[in-house]
């Protein structure tokens, strides 16, 4: 293991159990905040119920990963020889210790990473026989749970380890799997869409030029693009589906592999992780309704009433927590500006991007109208190639392991128990009223 990483973090540890442990007797019968019967029923949106240590999401300012903004991210740190984002690898280090990694860090980590990428041969074989008409997400799945075979966390588990070495042997697996999930995303991209062929992996590489090399795309541009969007889909805050299943099987003290399972087959669906892939065919639909007119104010004006009034939604607009524009979506749209200014559907999703917030706050019914990080991802991807949109969300996959991975080696390390909230039946709910309504 990177013993850097592995000292840095133990030297937090101790600090942070303690502040836990003051918070908790000082404070214990303290509310957080209250659930009503409309959070209850609505998906316990807003409801302040657990802890999550990596990052955290503010209505305004937008995700902060150990404190940091994605600007701020962008700007300190470390980035690739030649590249203008920052390496996975860091962000990592970030989330893990709450500091800025140095460049020397960077490479060790990075070395380690490299010596625990290599898949076994039986797990190569469970991917490679899988069906080509599996989904992907389903794939990478399975691929997970291949890797389980390995896990530190289950032996050790089995032989008796004891509570206070269970983060270690989190951080074991986590960096483990983090390690092997891009080749195995490039193995199933290989498999489905390119015949089999993939590149061999070159561990020397940094994780996101290896995971683009691996799935055919040479441009240091696009690697760069891959390193972006590793960093700004890895972690935000415990609540959304995928970080909260990692979180919550992860509870009942199942390793990493089986953990990440789950939080992949939470962001498989429809309303979480596939959402960038529903965006950008609705924008392909907006291209062929105009019937190759320049998009303008008001023809896309027209476009977007036409969706809405058919009882559809606009997607890639509007967030459960944020109230302005995401600041994914814009590190994207700058990303856009510098590489492809030019490039038709990006200068449609600009267009759209000056309409679409006025009808939404025309019509009145949704409390954010900006665009969120789907918007933009799916035409970035077009762009340099990758045209294949089942693919998209193992894209997502890889990237999200890595900040709900290192939130649940700090879960560990401050030994939190298993999640059992409370439920109610409608039954009850209604007694419960009408008992104090009496």
């Amino acid at each position: 293991m990177s013993t850097g990483l592995k000292d840095a973090i133990s030297k937090k540890i101790p600090e942070m159990q303690s502040e836990v442990k003051d918070i908790r007797e000082k404070h214990g019968n303290k509310v957080l905040g209250t659930c009503t019967v409309t959070q209850a029923y609505g998906g316990m949106r807003s409801v302040k119920c657990m802890t999550y240590e990596t990052s955290l999401l503010d209505p305004i300012e937008g995700i902060r990963f150990r404190g940091y903004t994605i600007p701020e991210c962008q700007d300190k740190l470390p980035k690739a020889k030649g590249g203008s984002e920052p390496l996975p690898e860091s962000l990592l280090w970030l989330l893990l210790t709450g500091d800025i990694p140095t460049n020397k860090q960077i490479d060790e980590l990075r070395k380690d990473l490299g010596k625990r990428s290599e898949l076994p041969k039986g797990v190569i074989k469970v991917i490679d026989s899988l069906p080509k008409s599996m989904h992907p997400m389903t794939q990478l799945s399975i691929g997970t749970l291949a890797l389980q075979q390995d896990s530190v966390m289950a032996s050790a588990y089995n032989k008796g380890t004891t509570k206070n070495k269970y983060w270690e042997h989190y951080l074991e697996d986590t960096l483990t799997l983090v390690a092997r999930l891009p080749e195995v995303a490039a193995r199933i991209y290989a498999n489905k869409f390119k015949g089999g062929k993939m590149t061999p992996s070159n561990p020397s590489l940094d994780m996101g030029a290896n995971y683009a090399k691996m799935m055919g795309y040479d441009d240091p541009e696009f690697h760069d693009l891959m390193r972006l969007y590793l960093v700004i889909h890895s972690d935000h805050e415990g609540g959304n589906v995928s970080a909260h299943a990692i979180k919550l099987v992860g509870s009942a003290l199942s390793d990493p592999y089986y953990s990440t399972s789950a939080g992949l087959n939470g962001l498989a669906g429809p309303l979480h992780g596939l959402a960038n892939q529903e965006v950008l065919r609705w924008i392909k639909g907006v291209k062929s309704d105009l019937k190759g007119q320049e998009p303008t104010t008001e023809n896309l004006t027209e476009l977007c009433w036409n969706q809405l009034n058919s009882g559809k939604v606009i997607p890639g607009y509007g967030h459960a927590v944020l109230r302005k524009t995401d600041p994914r979506y814009v590190c994207q749209r700058e990303f856009a500006l510098k590489h492809l200014p030019n490039d038709a559907m990006f200068k449609l999703v600009s267009k759209l991007y000056e309409v679409v917030p006025k009808v939404l706050e025309e019509q009145g019914k949704v409390k954010n109208p900006w665009p969120n990080v789907d918007a933009h991802s799916g035409v970035l991807l077009q762009y340099y190639g990758v045209v294949e949109e089942d693919y998209y969300t193992v894209m997502f996959g890889v990237s999200r392991a890595i900040g709900a991975l290192a939130n649940l080696v700090w879960d560990r390390a401050l030994g939190l128990p298993i999640e059992r909230p409370k439920s109610m039946t409608t039954g009850a709910i209604r007694k419960l009223l009408e008992a104090e309504s009496a």
